[in-house]
């Protein structure tokens, strides 16, 4: 059994703003993504791949886009799937935000 206690396994730098810890097992992966850049003016390119996705919104606000639904505003507690290919991304509407993204399979391009 995995086992990742928050104290004891350091952020891994994404990029300025940005920084998670990840979890997984051999076919699921579920990363925590810590946001400390924002709000966006604009959001980020959005993007696809062929993962299953759920995301849950542990603090701040953001805003969701996936093609060809409407935009979600959503807040803490609130959460969104992906299904596999279909493009999406999001905007950070306050300073912070904390997602809990989970991916199946696990993403071999977060490791």
């Amino acid at each position: 059994m995995a086992v990742l206690k928050f104290d004891e396994v350091p952020f891994i730098k994404v990029k300025e703003g940005i920084q998670q810890k990840t979890i997984m097992t051999d076919e699921l992966m579920t990363v925590l993504i810590d946001f400390s850049n924002g709000p966006w003016e604009i959001p980020d390119p959005p993007h696809s791949h062929p993962h299953q996705q759920t995301s849950y919104v542990d603090d701040g606000e953001i805003v969701f886009y996936c093609e060809d639904e409407t935009e979600h505003h959503l807040k803490a507690g609130d959460m969104y799937a992906v299904p596999s290919g279909k493009k999406h991304t999001i905007k950070l509407l306050t300073e912070k935000a904390r997602l809990i993204d989970s991916f199946y399979p696990i993403r071999k391009d977060f490791l």
